[in-house]
């Protein structure tokens, strides 16, 4: 049989980082074991699922490279196929009408608590054999009365559920709709689910599902229930936390890579490895090796992973990546130096793609001012003969390669008798505006000879104008 595993996220709002988790394992289980895993969006709830949704958790996919094999199924293209197992259900016994309103429902649920019992559906239709005129009814399972429900669980281990603590749940809503934990029975059953692993806010629908799928005369898949995701400060993970949709961290400048990384360490380990290939991952990864006890968020140790895999990827790779960042600070690529060639500069010196991608601002756009803390500094009186013989030489270079570039900088300190900070630091200054960019012979190399002397005019009328 091919294992098949699946991740199935309700579209009513981002990817969140938990569910990109819960995609991540279930992907490397199926990688791993050469099955397949598909992709299903439970968009029962019509009030709350939106377009919006299905395509931010699409985009959230595609981002981080977890390729589906097969899907996106929707729910609500199988509305036939549940009314279809609901009235199967009915006819063999093992689901009835409740004509119950709401009122009696409340009225019961406060008499149990009032007696100090679990608030339950007491089963009080299972026996009724009339209907009642002018209700439109729902159908609840009949769960069984007696026994156990024993989960194996690949993370949580054991765990069992007496039958007598379920109720019988709702699986059709009055206008006929699907809920739940009927739809996605129904769904591992006809899409030959193999393994579910999902996140453990589940593991109380799960000997309910158990049952239907024994009900339909079914073998259940295999459960791993993982721990939720805690903030750092070991709350619930929310907004104020800052990121917590997968393409917030596409924003602050995150590879996905990086993120993947990141989020296979969060409650998996393999020894003291911290950094993982994707083929490593897919090699290594284990469901029984999952924590389970909760892991917290710590963005210190992303932002770690993030400048490694920025230093190490390759250069066009990263390119690919930052040229979004550029295109969101109005930078067009291709209007100034190769990208490939500004990664290659900054490589070493950024932790995030906005970081890169704001260092690099001035490789491509023309700045206004110089930064007053550099210029006061760089910019004096005495730097004018330096920029002035820089910008001759410079003029007259036939070869625009760093090289030649090194020369003239060397050139023009040796014949003023200077110390080479006191060129290349004014020349930075007024070729990039600031006192902080790559080594200074491929800064300008990478800036072009028309933008440098223009620039260099710039900075010796600066000089000129303060000195003045």
């Amino acid at each position: 049989m091919t294992l098949r595993t699946r991740f199935a996220p309700s579209p009513t709002g981002y990817l969140h980082i938990g569910g990109a988790r819960t995609a991540l394992f279930s992907w490397l289980h199926a990688r791993k074991h050469g099955g397949r895993f598909i992709l299903r969006i439970e968009d029962t709830d019509l009030e709350r699922s939106t377009a919006e949704s299905v395509n931010a958790i699409l985009e959230g996919m595609t981002w981080l490279g977890l390729e589906y094999d097969e899907g996106p199924f929707y729910q609500t293209h199988r509305f036939d196929r549940y009314k279809e197992v609901v009235q199967q259900l009915l006819a063999r016994g093992e689901a009835y009408h409740c004509y119950c309103s709401k009122e009696e429902l409340e009225a019961m649920r406060e008499e149990q608590m009032a007696n100090k019992q679990k608030p339950r559906y007491d089963g009080r239709c299972r026996q009724r054999k009339t209907p009642r005129e002018g209700v439109a009814p729902v159908v609840r399972f009949k769960n069984p009365t007696e026994g156990a429900v024993v989960v194996d669980d690949k993370v949580r281990g054991r765990v069992v559920f007496q039958n007598s603590e379920l109720d019988d749940l709702i699986i059709a809503r009055s206008d006929g709709s699907p809920t739940y934990n009927l739809s996605v029975v129904v769904d591992d059953y006809d899409m030959a689910i193999t393994h579910v692993i999902r996140g453990d806010d589940h593991l109380n629908n799960t000997p309910r599902q158990i049952n239907i799928f024994r009900a339909l005369g079914a073998e259940p898949p295999v459960y791993a229930h993982v721990p939720m995701i805690l903030a750092e400060d070991g709350a619930k993970l929310s907004k104020r936390h800052g990121a917590a949709s997968v393409m917030d961290y596409r924003e602050q400048g995150f590879l996905p890579e990086a993120l993947l990384n990141y989020l296979v360490r969060l409650g998996w380990s393999h020894g003291d490895q911290e950094i993982f290939t994707t083929e490593e991952m897919i090699a290594l990864f284990a469901v029984e090796n999952i924590n389970n006890s909760a892991s917290a968020l710590n963005h210190g140790k992303l932002l770690w992973l993030n400048q490694h895999y920025i230093k190490t990827a390759s250069p066009e790779h990263i390119a690919r990546h930052l040229s979004y960042h550029l295109g969101k600070l109005g930078i067009d690529p291709s209007t100034g130096p190769a990208l490939v060639e500004v990664v290659k500069a900054q490589q070493e010196r950024a932790k995030t793609l906005v970081e890169m991608a704001e260092n690099s601002v001035f490789f491509y756009r023309d700045f206004e001012r110089f930064d007053e803390s550099a210029a006061k500094k760089n910019l004096k009186a005495e730097a004018r003969a330096a920029l002035e013989f820089l910008h001759e030489k410079i003029k007259t270079l036939t070869e625009w390669a760093p090289e030649p570039i090194h020369q003239v900088i060397n050139e023009t300190a040796e014949q003023l008798g200077l110390k080479l900070g006191k060129v290349a630091q004014p020349l930075r200054v007024a070729v990039t505006g600031g006192s902080v960019s790559p080594p200074i012979d491929v800064t300008v190399y990478l800036i072009g000879p028309g933008k440098t002397l223009a620039r260099l005019e710039k900075a010796i009328e600066y000089i000129s104008l303060a000195d003045g």
